[in-house]
């Protein structure tokens, strides 16, 4: 038996739309990253980019559970004594709701080039609208988003 490497300059890759609005901020983050490494596709290689380009909208109306708000919190660090910044998820999301989303993204990418690389297709707004009307992307209901793929 001979196992097949797609070509990478083969890969057909997709514009993926995905409506933030009232979905669950982790939950939503694992079905972005699942598409951002193409491990929804069978041609899924985990050395290699085959993933598609995510456009995600309403992220400023995105929906957390329990007490994440306000226990949650985001820290950086500027190198320099009392340097440390702390905010919480609802400081976060008041001002740049773009950040918790690509957070929780990352945190489900493994770590390395390569998923710094699929995140670059991984596009993030705060309101409805979005400038990549030109590459047609393509709207994911809810119904995918919450389904799970089962091989019965």
């Amino acid at each position: 038996m001979t196992t097949t490497i797609p070509d990478i300059n083969k890969i057909e890759r997709r514009w993926l739309l995905i409506d933030a609005k009232d979905q669950v901020l982790g939950r939503l983050a694992g079905r972005i990253a699942t598409i951002l490494r193409g491990k929804h596709k069978a041609t899924y290689t985990p050395f290699l980019d085959t993933g598609d380009f995510v456009v995600v909208i309403n992220a400023e109306q995105i929906a957390v559970t329990g007490q994440k708000l306000t226990q949650k919190t985001y820290q950086r660090y500027s190198g320099y004594p009392a340097g440390r910044r702390t905010r919480t998820l609802a400081e976060v999301l008041k001002r740049q709701p773009e950040v918790a989303l690509r957070q929780a993204v990352k945190g489900m990418m493994p770590d390395g080039p390569l998923a710094r690389r699929m995140l670059g297709k991984l596009k993030i707004y705060a309101g409805p609208t979005h400038p990549h009307a030109a590459q047609q992307p393509q709207p994911v209901s809810q119904a995918v988003l919450g389904r799970r793929d089962t091989h019965a």
